[in-house]
């Protein structure tokens, strides 16, 4: 390959709530220099990045600590990270020039109350109860509306919509009541 780099990122989705998990899948150019990766991750809520410096092939599993949302006791002990979307931008130099961005929506919080609710759902191979069939079929809404908010941030580019379904599918699970279950 000559002429130019083509950078890309694989976010990955993962159920560990505690770290951002990012693989670098770019296509380097033998001719040009790999001089400079930079990593720069805007968490939710936040208005500037926390840089990190990479190397080409980097595969990375971000903490809280690395992105300046835990600041104390880094050593001993991680934050959860939060869900929503967060802007990842991959460059190298020079970087005005050199760079791919994206918008991803984390759910590993929201993934993780889904599969509580699932088990507090107590699922077997027989034919649910009428009460139980009207919770599945809420639960089934729901992971539609969390797909779609997905899809809304990294694919359509609207991150407002996208949290907007978030948002909506979030109130919608902390409602579900497995006590008939």
């Amino acid at each position: 390959m000559a002429g130019k780099h083509i950078l890309s990122l694989e976010v990955l989705d993962v159920a560990n709530t505690e770290i951002l998990v990012i693989k670098d899948t770019s296509e380097y150019s033998d001719n040009l220099g790999t001089d400079c990766g930079d990593l720069a991750i805007t968490p939710p809520g936040f208005n500037a990045p926390s840089q990190i410096e990479v190397k080409p092939n980097f595969d990375l599993s971000i903490t809280a600590c690395a992105l300046g949302t835990q600041t104390t006791q880094c050593k001993t002990s991680r934050s959860v990270l939060g869900d929503g979307v967060y802007i990842i931008r991959y460059s190298m130099a020079p970087g005005d020039k050199v760079y791919v961005e994206y918008n991803h929506l984390r759910l590993a919080n929201l993934m993780k109350l889904y599969y509580e609710k699932l088990c507090q759902l107590d699922i077997d191979k027989c034919s649910p109860s009428s009460d139980r069939e009207g919770v599945l079929r809420q639960m089934y809404d729901i992971r539609t509306l969390m797909d779609a908010a997905k899809s809304q941030v990294e694919y359509c580019g609207s991150p407002a919509k996208g949290m907007e379904l978030y948002n909506y599918a979030k109130r919608k699970l902390e409602k579900i009541n497995c006590n008939i279950c």
